[in-house]
């Protein structure tokens, strides 16, 4: 019997047959609709947290198609319905905004070490307003300044994970208003 990657799920298809996949093999594709407000960079971010969920949180080894592609769907929408809050509300006392330019660029380049204490603080203020959305943008051009590169690289990817990984700790840790949301772009 082969072992299953540690960074792997099965997918079951339809035919019965199953595929094992990591979350950076996953690719979506759309059928038309209305799939214009989407970013290839946010759609692989929802799959790969669709991906976590199912492997981390729930302890999953295996998943079918059909659930993936619902768990996926599902998390879009959602984002889908931030993202038009956000447009629709800016300045509305439900939505707490914050630039990780801005938060990389006080912390210095090349200063990761300031970075996250940062963004942990940025994350706290913005929660004592009891948001319903808290949207943190501006996460590629924070990397590369925090890296100090001009082009991406898988340095680049690895501490973009970090980012998003440390937001979600912070945000665990933290008492938070029922129904809260969070987008990093």
């Amino acid at each position: 019997m082969i072992t299953l990657a540690a960074d792997c799920l099965m997918f079951e298809m339809e035919s019965g047959e199953s595929v094992p996949f990591s979350a950076e093999m996953i690719s979506v594709e759309f059928e038309g609709g209305p799939g214009h407000w989407l970013d290839a960079e946010l759609v692989r971010h929802a799959a790969k947290a669709v991906f976590h969920y199912f492997r981390e949180e729930l302890g999953r080894r295996s998943v079918t198609m059909g659930e993936f592609a619902g768990a996926l769907e599902k998390a879009l929408r959602g984002l889908g319905n931030a993202a038009r809050d956000t447009n629709e509300a800016s300045g509305d006392a439900g939505v707490a905004e914050s630039d990780l330019i801005r938060l990389a660029q006080e912390s210095g380049q090349g200063c990761e070490l300031f970075f996250f204490p940062r963004l942990r603080d940025e994350l706290r203020h913005q929660l004592l307003q009891n948001p319903r959305l808290v949207r943190f943008h501006g996460l590629r051009a924070c990397v590369k300044h925090l890296v100090g590169a001009r082009h991406w690289t898988p340095r680049c990817r690895t501490l973009q994970e970090q980012i998003v990984a440390f937001l979600r700790e912070c945000l665990s840790a933290e008492p938070q208003p029922r129904g809260l949301s969070m987008v990093v772009q």
